[in-house]
């Protein structure tokens, strides 16, 4: 099996070609058919395409090792790339909301919507096979950054298939309000990418605590130790793929420096077997 890095690389090029070619297809189809609809679906998918290259990049400065300039490694390069995603994501879905209304207020017939039909078919497919990649290569790496790329992916699933429904009920049924309506519809899912994107890099990059359960669960795999009294002043922070983690740990006042460190270095093994990607700093203290 190839190297984790390697790996997230490859998922990360993949996303860029994918991206890039149904921006491609969409755009001509979009052209073809006027679909307001459409052009919602070519907007996300050049959103996708910008996220995949800010992703890949990211990646492959967060995979860099630390270095003198850069103790901690470079992992805050991915929350940076995801606050750029999420005002990119913003934007188009300001842009598209306003192209909506335009069109509610001038309805436009749907053209030539089997080709357009068509095109959608094979983004559903490409997309659909992308997903599944992305998910084997998650499941070997555990990479965060290549798990976000494959949930945004799963969304652009739903919103393909709104746009089949709109070409339907708009070319073929004569309901030409159904395609604007559905996409405002994929501009509510993009502000609501948007804003978790957003959210989830600002926590990064201010270096917000993990989740209490990820905290008591850090406790409990500490204090599991059967010299360990008790783990105290824990402190924790995401940056990208690493996870950092530091606590001290309340020993028997008469245990000498070496057995205090063979316990903390056992704690340490513990609590990265449940992190692998953390580093971790231990502090002990003496009872009492």
């Amino acid at each position: 099996m190839a190297e984790p890095g390697a790996l997230m690389k490859r998922a990360a090029i993949a996303s860029v070609a994918v991206s890039a070619f149904l921006v491609v297809i969409k755009a001509g189809a979009y052209f073809a058919s006027h679909s307001v609809a459409m052009l919602a679906s070519m907007a996300d998918s050049a959103l996708d395409l910008l996220a995949s290259l800010l992703n890949m990049l990211a990646i492959r400065h967060a995979l860099a090792p630390a270095d003198a300039e850069h103790r901690f490694g470079h992992g805050k390069a991915e929350p940076l790339a995801g606050l750029a995603q999420g005002a990119f994501i913003a934007a188009s879905a300001l842009f598209l909301s306003i192209e909506v209304v335009r069109r509610i207020a001038n309805p436009a017939p749907i053209d030539n919507s089997v080709p357009a039909l068509a095109v959608m078919v094979v983004s559903i497919g490409i997309t659909f096979a992308l997903i599944a990649y992305q998910r084997r290569v998650v499941a070997q790496t555990g990479s965060i950054a290549v798990e976000a790329d494959s949930g945004h992916y799963a969304g652009d699933l739903f919103s393909n298939l709104g746009v089949i429904a709109a070409l339907i009920l708009s070319a073929w049924m004569g309901w030409t309000l159904a395609d604007p309506i559905l996409a405002l519809i994929v501009a509510g899912m993009l502000a609501w990418t948007a804003w978790n994107v957003g959210r989830r890099s600002l926590d990064q990059l201010m270096d917000h605590e993990l989740p209490d359960e990820d905290r008591q669960r850090i406790r409990a795999i500490a204090e599991r130790h059967a010299s360990v009294i008790d783990a105290h002043d824990l402190k924790t922070r995401e940056a990208g793929l690493s996870t950092f983690i530091q606590l001290h740990l309340r020993l028997r006042s008469d245990m000498t420096l070496a057995q205090a460190h063979v316990v903390s270095d056992e704690v340490e093994r513990a609590i990265r077997a449940a992190y692998p990607t953390a580093q971790i700093i231990i502090h002990q203290d003496p009872a009492g």
